[in-house]
């Protein structure tokens, strides 16, 4: 395997399990919260301590309590995979 292609990997998993632990351990109200200041502090992410990474986190943060949000977000992942 490719260098590129383990690390996409590792990525994967590494975010699949960040978003287990957030399922569990976050209260489904404080989901979309924490959701959307993820993306507020990726907005900000020319500053040293935030990054840009935080978007698409926050976007699947969020996307735990957002049923509709949750749905298209698995369609695309379902298309990618094809």
């Amino acid at each position: 395997m490719a260098r590129s292609q383990h690390a996409r990997t590792d990525l994967k998993a590494r975010l699949a399990r960040l978003r287990l632990w957030v399922r569990h351990r976050v209260r489904p109200g404080w989901r979309a919260v924490v959701g959307v200041l993820l993306i507020c502090g990726g907005v900000l992410g020319f500053l040293p301590v935030l990054g840009f990474w935080m978007i698409p986190l926050g976007i699947a943060v969020a996307a735990l309590d957002l049923r509709p949000l949750w749905r298209r977000w698995r369609a695309r992942a379902g298309r990618r995979r094809r």
